[in-house]
């Protein structure tokens, strides 16, 4: 095990390779693990209780159990056999270390195969395909990620640059696990979910790729009429199809009680909701994809573009877009994901629940890899995506929303991406120094576009307030570090305002203009008074109009208490930091920055990175929380790339034996 909880592992063949991956996870992650498994499970309310019960409901009524045996019979060998060994992993490590299981998630073991398909299912399907339709990405303000791709021609040393940025919930199934696999010839970092065996994000010694989540609408809500106990496709009543089930529910008393459920489907999909004279029913993408696993397994083999887009072209990722960089130069973004084949209708028809189900309306193909918006090499020799649409993965914009079906993703570019692609094009000669830099900016690109109309409408008030908290917004450096006063008030302001509404603007987005509109005040009066409350509010609060952000916003997690940098990504911030929490007189980082990797591709990889709440969440684990420190200063660290420099920082080692993973050397690290 490496510096920071980071497993360094090597191994002679893929199996081992993956059996120690399993181990390492379960060594950082056990209870996490056992109860991510178990609630994937759907058996969550028989484990532990009544309020597991609504997430066990879902899952049977999505069906997923029944869908994990047939992605079973259906998966490649190559896949079978890896998640074989994951899971023999981690088996062996709590086998051989019983003393780390909380005795409630005793329950859970041992762990399957069907296991790790479930998990996967759940969280692909639950949290980013149907999270919309499910109301289940309500629960954090900014889900989503920032990934740049720099060409030679825009790169000061002439080598191509990569930066990785999801941002997820600092919670739960949303955490990354960081790990290094090696097997011969082969150096492979990275990040994937926990309990995910492999890399999601990652690079190699020839290229890399990251993801963000795109504007894809590849799930539908189609609201049914009832009739007669059935429903009404096309004005004709069609039978449900109803399946009776059992969930098991673990009651105060240690006894169980059985809770039954009747599940009905319609040729739409399964039946989500009922409300008097209507159901709802969901359609979702990807059911017939069992293999997103060995496509991550073989982008991360791939040594150049064509095996990378070989891998691609599998189309068994159904969602987030691909950016991606190589030791060739080559740099490419992919509005990756499976878009459904529509018979007609535009964004806004689909993006709605869909009234009535006509039989028209249900998508039964989704379009292939030619089909998908893409971009290689772009003359701006630049390329980002901050969760916008396609269309502005450069500036000026090189696809055009008029050479694809209209459904296909809108047009829009929020301020965080239109901060991205200001820096970007801003600067002819990018250092890998001014890369990081620009990763970690909290410049804010509302401020730079709003301050000055705010001003114009204090100067034109009578308001003494106003002008007291203008003369606070003039001083301050338009970020959000921990030392910026300025910041909190401007954050008051913004919040109240709504920077996203477009009706607070005299000038609309504009695809001509992506990033200098929105503009404009629409209501000046209005922005004053709000600012007036925000005045009333500090004064009453802290007694001060410039307190210092990381004063007010902080990273508290596990056991650290520090000052935070960044926010939420509505302010145009790149470094993303969304609250999870709040008193009356702080408030708390829940999510945003997760994995990090600023990349260089030459000769030698050149990678920094951070997993900003570290790699373990084990009670007792040394690294549970313990890269924070770097987030509040604003720091990366080396990837630990080589034998040698690995070996300089190994806090221990561990050798595979027929018992399991032995320590063999353990240093002070």
């Amino acid at each position: 095990m490496g510096y920071l909880g980071v497993p360094h592992i090597y191994a002679d063949q893929v199996e081992n390779l993956f059996y120690a991956q399993g181990w390492a996870q379960m060594h950082n992650h056990t209870n996490l693990i056992l109860d991510l498994y178990g609630s994937s499970r759907g058996r969550g309310a028989e484990y532990w209780g009544a309020e597991k019960l609504p997430n066990d409901m879902l899952i049977h009524t999505l069906g997923f159990s029944k869908l994990a045996d047939d992605w079973e019979a259906k998966q490649e060998p190559e896949i079978k056999s890896i998640y074989t060994a994951f899971v023999n992993g981690m088996n062996a490590y709590v086998e051989s270390h019983p003393e780390n299981i909380d005795e409630k998630n005793r329950v859970v073991l041992p762990l399957t195969t069907k296991d790790v398909n479930m998990h996967g299912m759940y969280i692909v399907f639950t949290l980013f395909i149907g999270g919309g339709e499910l109301g289940r990405i309500e629960q954090w303000p900014d889900m989503g990620s920032n990934t740049f791709a720099i060409g030679p021609k825009r790169s000061a040393s002439g080598k191509a640059m990569l930066v990785q940025n999801p941002h997820l919930p600092w919670w739960r199934e949303f955490l990354f696990f960081e790990s290094h696999l090696n097997l011969p010839g082969k150096s492979m970092y990275g990040a994937t979910l926990v309990g995910f065996p492999g890399i999601a994000i990652g690079f190699n010694d020839h290229l890399g790729w990251s993801h963000t989540d795109n504007t894809i609408d590849n799930a539908d809500i189609y609201e049914l009429e009832l009739q007669d106990g059935g429903y009404l496709l096309d004005g004709v009543r069609k039978d449900f199809e109803e399946v009776i089930e059992s969930i098991r529910v673990r009651q105060e008393d240690g006894s169980f009680a059985d809770t039954t459920l009747t599940l009905r489907s319609t040729i739409h999909g399964p039946v989500i909701n009922a409300s008097g004279d209507k159901v709802l029913a969901l359609r979702m993408v990807g059911m017939d994809r069992p293999n997103m696993f060995l496509q991550w397994w073989r982008m991360i083999n791939s040594t150049t573009f064509d095996e990378f887009e070989s891998a691609l072209k599998m189309a068994q990722i159904p969602f987030w877009n691909v950016m991606y960089a190589d030791k060739e130069g080559d740099i490419f973004y992919l509005f990756n994901g499976l878009v459904p084949k529509r018979s007609s209708g535009d964004w806004d028809y689909w993006n709605r629940i869909i009234p009535g189900g006509k039989s028209a309306d249900v998508w039964t193909e989704v379009h292939d890899y030619v089909d998908l918006p893409k971009l290689k090499n772009p003359t701006t020799g630049w390329l980002q995506n901050s969760n916008d649409p396609p269309w502005t993965s450069t500036v000026p914009t090189a696809l055009n929303p008029d050479d694809y079906p209209p459904y296909m993703a809108p047009k829009y570019m929020p301020f965080r991406p239109q901060r991205s692609a200001r820096m970007l094009m801003d600067d002819e000669s990018i250092t890998y120094q001014e890369l990081m830099d620009y990763k970690l900016s909290t410049h804010s690109e509302v401020a730079d576009r709003i301050l000055d109309d705010l001003f114009e409408a204090v100067d034109q008030s009578n308001s003494t307030k106003a002008r007291m908290a203008k003369a606070v917004l003039e001083k301050w450096d338009r970020q959000a570090n921990v030392d910026s006063k300025g910041m909190v008030l401007f954050h008051s302001w913004a919040s109240k305002f709504g920077v996203w509404q477009t009706s607070n603007y005299t000038t609309p987005w504009d695809i001509e203009n992506p990033i200098s509109t929105p503009d404009g005040i629409s209501d000046p009066a209005r922005a004053v008074l709000l600012l007036e409350s925000c005045v009333d509010e500090m004064q009453e609060k802290f007694g001060r109009l410039d307190v210092p952000w990381g004063d007010f916003y902080r990273l508290k997690y596990h056991d650290k208490d520090l000052p935070a940098n960044g926010v939420d990504g509505n302010l145009g911030v790149v470094r993303v930091a969304w609250p999870g929490d709040a008193d009356e007189t702080h408030m708390y980082v829940g999510g945003g920055d997760s994995w990090v990797g600023v990349i260089e591709f030459g000769d030698a990889v050149q990678a920094r990175v951070l997993l900003s709440y570290g790699n373990a969440t084990q009670k007792n684990s040394p690294h549970f929380g313990d890269q924070l420190d770097l987030f509040s200063k604003k720091q990366l660290r080396d990837a630990w790339l080589t034998r040698k420099s690995i070996d300089a920082q190994m806090a221990k080692r561990e050798i595979m034996t027929e018992g399991g993973f032995k320590a063999k050397v353990k240093t002070a690290k």
